[in-house]
């Protein structure tokens, strides 16, 4: 009663978006599609919300066929796109109650799926959408696509461009509707966000290179990683570029990510040529490896 694609494939004229992608979403799950931009995450959502046809492959959600039983599966999920896309000269009150009525239902026979997000926004309920700001668009775009009480939710990168604050609520919003049996899949390019999920597949290019929980692919991770700073981070990573054992080398907040060719790392070694470089305030450290030192790996 969750998700399966089979095999998916999708092109559009001479770009392939999409390269038999085949994953399972379990029912109840909280599952993460992470990848950049031109992923393929868009183009994959939409097929399986039924607002595109697939070149190649199949795929069933809440236990209906894509093709053949759109109706139902329309009937059935809730789906927020990655851009807003409600009626921004309606008010908030007025598009909830326009979505209601689509589904035929009402904002009373739900509020209680709703009320936890909706209590935030009801303060404006007569404002109109247009001039919410991104967070509250945000929780009146959830509410929109959960008043008819779905089987399954799509959300194409939700948080994109909201504050770090909004998208720490709204993470938490998720896991209170996981709790309620709503089956989630949810995309994202912010690679922090996969570690909230039960289960993540990475996706660039069109294909899926690895599927696990967050916690599993980074224990697979095949290298020591260090965290090294300095006063200059542009010279640092010019550097570290130049330095004939280095296997990758590339930002992460303020400092850089780095992985040796040699299995035996000497870090004084690193420190001293570093320090020939009249680099300041060097610092070498061995760090724990994240789902963007796994994905970066994956890509190289």
């Amino acid at each position: 009663m969750g998700i399966k694609a089979q095999n998916i494939s999708k092109s559009f004229k001479n770009v392939t978006a999409l390269k038999n992608i085949s994953f399972d979403v379990k029912e109840g799950e909280l599952f993460g599609l992470i990848g950049p931009d031109g992923a393929g995450k868009s183009t994959l959502f939409r097929i399986l919300t039924t607002l595109l046809f697939a070149d190649k492959g199949n795929a069933t959600v809440a236990g209906f066929d894509v093709v053949e039983d759109y109706k139902n599966i329309r009937k059935n999920v809730g789906y927020m796109p990655g851009r807003f896309s409600l009626y921004q000269d309606l008010t908030v009150e007025e598009n909830l109650e326009f979505y209601a009525t689509i589904f035929g239902t009402t904002i009373e026979e739900n509020y209680d799926l709703i009320k936890e997000i909706y209590i935030q926004i009801e303060p404006f309920k007569k404002r109109r959408a247009g001039k919410l700001s991104g967070g509250m668009k945000q929780k009146l775009a959830l509410s929109c696509a959960l008043i008819h009480k779905p089987k399954v939710l799509f959300l194409d990168e939700p948080t994109t461009g909201v504050d770090p604050v909004s998208r720490k609520e709204f993470w938490e919003m998720l896991k209170r509707l996981q709790q309620k049996g709503i089956t989630i899949l949810v995309s994202t390019p912010y690679m922090d966000e996969a570690e909230l999920c039960d289960r993540i597949a990475l996706i660039q290019h069109g294909k899926i290179m690895q599927i696990d929980t967050p916690q599993e692919i980074i224990n697979h991770y095949p290298k020591n990683i260090y965290n090294i700073s300095a006063e200059n981070m542009h010279n640092l990573i010019e550097c570290l570029n130049e330095y004939e054992h280095n296997y990758s080398v590339y930002p992460f907040g303020e400092n850089v990510h780095y992985t040796d060719k040699r299995d035996l790392f000497n870090s004084q070694e690193l420190y001293d040529f570093l320090q020939s470089k009249n680099l300041k305030d060097v610092e070498i450290n061995n760090t724990i490896p994240t789902i963007e030192d796994v994905f970066m790996e994956l890509t190289k």
